[in-house]
């Protein structure tokens, strides 16, 4: 498999920036990433200077297209608090000795993370076995490059004979549309645009079943959680807040067409993506089925899989210290 050590290289890097200073929220404000077309109710929130105004603090809202990039800009001090990201990335940066620390469940979206097999080869579940000596796009250390690797190796597909090139998602989303690889992996407007040109090998409820999870975290490095504690926990809380509003309804109609606005995408596109998505409330989240137990052997197994597919070169003991639910239980009576 050729991936030219991509996420070593990375790695390496990350583990060499992991002494960089963190900014402190002082008044100066603070840097927060998210992702274009990836709706969620926190962008009401967002456009509508709720978290500024309960933060009291201003914020520069900075868009990225992969996780890892996310984790390299937190090593840097660029960025304090990273919404959406994916727990492979995470994993990524944490197997290198970034300390990062997950601080919510952001969302579970197994139908909307998956690769796509061009429609020229004809190939699904029960032929995939065709796809050996197939050219890939794949986003490397992200949620997408974990299912890629989970499929593949539920399939039995040999990843040396694929020819995996590390793209992002939009960019996978082009490539195959122009025929120059013949199977895309990626996640939100990006998967919508490859499956104009091919089909999924397996659905999201399909992976679920083979113990293939999808869900992004809000992350932030270690340090600057430790100083800004109570920060934090005010972030966590207006985010729960927008999801509670979400989720029960009662906010829908108002908010739907910000948050397409905001996404960069139609309201009916931002209300099809939105429905395969999950905003756990913050009783879920700490919870066993989530922070509360199984986050930690979950991020093991991600890792695992990295190591031995021969993405990252190790994996930690134990990803417990890489949770901390200190702030999100600090709302949890609200």
């Amino acid at each position: 498999m050729k991936l030219k050590n991509t996420l070593m290289s990375a790695a390496a890097g990350i583990a060499m920036m992991t002494g960089a200073t963190q900014a402190v929220a002082d008044g100066h404000g603070i840097t927060v990433a998210y992702f274009l077309e990836w709706p969620m109710p926190f962008q009401f929130a967002k456009v509508n200077g709720t978290y500024e105004e309960e933060m009291g603090v201003p914020i520069n809202w900075v868009s990225f297209d992969s996780g890892t990039a996310m984790s390299a800009a937190m090593a840097s001090g660029d960025v304090h608090i990273s919404v959406s990201q994916g727990v492979p990335p995470f994993v990524v940066a944490a197997s290198a000795g970034q300390d990062l620390q997950i601080l919510d469940v952001a969302v579970s979206y197994a139908e909307n993370d998956n690769c796509v097999v061009s429609s020229a080869l004809e190939i699904d579940k029960d032929s995939a076995s065709e796809l050996a000596g197939k050219k890939v796009a794949v986003p490397l250390g992200t949620a997408a490059h974990y299912g890629f690797l989970r499929q593949m190796d539920h399939f039995g597909v040999d990843l040396a004979s694929l020819d995996v090139v590390d793209m992002a998602p939009a960019e996978g989303a082009a490539a195959i549309a122009q025929g120059q690889v013949d199977m895309s992996c990626g996640w939100g407007g990006a998967l919508r645009r490859m499956k104009e040109h091919g089909n999924v090998l397996l659905t999201g409820a399909e992976k679920e079943e083979l113990g293939i999870l999808v869900f992004d975290v809000t992350s932030a490095p270690a340090g600057f959680v430790a100083e800004n504690s109570d920060l934090v926990a005010k972030f966590l809380e207006v985010t729960a807040e927008a999801n509670a509003a979400w989720n029960d309804g009662s906010g829908v109609a108002e908010m739907l067409p910000v948050i397409a606005q905001d996404a960069g995408m139609d309201e009916a596109a931002t209300a099809e993506t939105m429905a395969t998505f999950v905003f756990p409330d913050v009783e879920t989240q700490l919870s066993g089925a989530w922070l509360g137990g199984a986050a930690p052997a979950f991020m093991k197994g991600v890792a695992d899989v990295f190591v031995e597919s021969g993405s990252i070169p190790s994996a930690l003991d134990s990803y417990e210290d890489a949770v901390n639910t200190g702030p999100l239980m600090s709302i949890s009576d609200m």
